[in-house]
């Protein structure tokens, strides 16, 4: 059995450092499946390309299935956390079980009416002729894993809530070691294609779950009991007002794709590019950058059960001072990513396996530009998590909208219309820099908050209890 962890003692510093890395490593290695997946299928004989295309395109909802595993997810472990930093671990354990029930029940309705609605939602997404078999080849074997996949990825946020991110970590390890042998055998030896690397990722997201179900009820005085299933309605509002932050950001994500893949392909056509490079090469950007953002998120998110139980138990210092420091780690790991995305360009570009030149051209520019600010996502990213953990979601929820809905998508929209299909390309900047502005003003009220928090010895939540 593992022990349960008081938060409240010890260094800060080692606190982050013990549990924000596993964090980043488990964040990383969700992002393998499909960083994998992309790097087999670009070295696809004679339909690269298309595939490539194809792949990016279910992008969009493989983002819905996680960003309802988010929501109840992630939604529900910061109260667990802050319940058990009150000392209440009986409460701790009914959201556990709300939270999985709502899981199971969401999981099996996503399946069910994106199978059955597919075919228009991937047109809608930028679909062609040329692409949707690739699309659709891959999409309909993950939907039909896809209730392990949301269960997996959001109970796992439970694992991590009681400060076993080490745990947490290797359930997410053992699914993305299986996809990663498994994708060469499918795709290559058995001849599978694009469908062998949608069978080998849900083969793997099927591993996770059975670790992580297995150690949920395993754990010494956390553990997910059957009496807890039962849904309470307070309860539920609580888990979803507070996961809603980061269910938005994730459908956010899925809404810019969307924008971004008719945009570019509308002014591709009209480009020397065409649509497919211009689609191709935003797919890659995106996945790559998915690498930094998912670093950036376990530096938040392996801080959130530190802040939860400090906030929970009242010691507001602890709070502030694991805020700072998560935020500083983040910014260093973003300024790495600013580097390599600047200079390391051409290396990252031909792992993908394209050799065209006139996606080479396009793709290091929209490195290049797109990602020029990326060094600022660190703070706005940890700030967002800040405060889901402390339970502020209408916080959280503006800043995870700030970045994608607010700033970057009519950027999209706009610029194109004068300056092309490349002008889309500097939405990315001047968003990126708007987000952290808002991040900080915010941030800069809440620390001036917690002080007087401090002073008064009171405990507030925007959500009721």
């Amino acid at each position: 059995m593992e022990k349960q962890n008081d938060f409240t003692k010890g260094s800060i510093s080692g606190n982050i450092m013990r549990l924000a890395f596993p964090m980043m490593a488990a964040q990383l290695i969700n992002v393998l499946y499909s960083v994998v997946d992309r790097v087999y299928i670009g070295h696809l004989p004679d339909a690269s390309t298309l595939a490539l295309t194809g792949l990016g395109l279910t992008f969009p909802i493989i983002m819905i299935i996680t960003a309802f595993a988010n929501l109840f997810g992630m939604g529900g472990a910061p109260l667990c956390s802050i319940a058990r930093g009150k000392g209440d671990d009986r409460r701790a354990e009914r959201i556990m079980g709300n939270s999985f029930a709502m899981l199971l029940i969401s999981g099996v309705l996503l399946m069910i009416v994106c199978l059955i609605f597919k075919r228009p939602i991937l047109y809608a997404f930028g679909a062609s002729d040329q692409t949707f078999p690739y699309a659709d080849d891959y999409v309909e074997i993950y939907l039909c894993g896809s209730l392990f996949v949301m269960i997996g990825l959001g109970m796992n946020s439970f694992i991590n809530s009681q400060g076993f991110a080490k745990t947490g970590m290797m359930t997410v390890a053992l699914g993305a070691l299986v996809n990663i042998l498994l994708d060469p055998v499918f795709i290559f030896i058995f001849g599978w294609g694009v469908s062998g690397a949608a069978f080998a990722t849900i083969l793997g997201q099927i591993a996770t779950f059975v670790i992580t179900m297995f150690y949920l009820v395993r754990f010494k005085n956390i553990t997910l009991k059957k009496e807890y299933l039962k849904l309470k309605g307070k309860i539920c509002k609580m888990v979803c007002s507070l996961g809603i932050s980061s269910c938005v950001n994730q459908l956010a994500v899925t809404v810019v794709v969307i924008v971004t893949n008719n945009v570019l392909a509308y002014y591709g056509a009209m480009s020397p590019y065409g649509a497919e490079i211009p689609l191709s090469a935003i797919g890659i950007v995106m996945k790559v950058n998915q690498i930094l953002m998912s670093i950036l998120i376990g530096i938040g998110v392996g801080s959130q059960p530190i802040i939860g139980y400090n906030y929970g138990a009242q010691n507001y210092d602890r709070v502030k001072k694991t805020f700072f420091m998560s935020a500083g780690i983040a910014t260093v790991f973003a300024c790495i990513g600013f580097v390599l995305f600047q200079f390391c360009t051409q290396g990252i570009v031909n792992i993908f396996g394209q050799e065209d030149a006139l996606y080479n051209d396009f793709a290091l520019r929209t490195f290049r530009v797109f990602l020029s600010v990326c060094f600022l996502n660190g703070f706005q990213m940890v700030t967002s998590i800040f405060f889901q953990a402390i339970g502020k979601p209408l916080k959280a929820t503006l800043i995870s909208l700030s970045r994608q809905i607010l700033f970057l998508i009519p950027l999209f929209i706009i610029l194109p219309a004068f300056t092309g299909v490349t002008g889309a390309l500097y939405a990315g900047p001047i968003a990126d820099a708007m987000a952290f502005l808002l991040a900080l003003i915010l941030v800069m009220f809440e620390m001036k908050h917690l002080n007087l928090l401090a002073k008064t010895g009171k405990l507030e939540l925007e959500i009721n209890e």
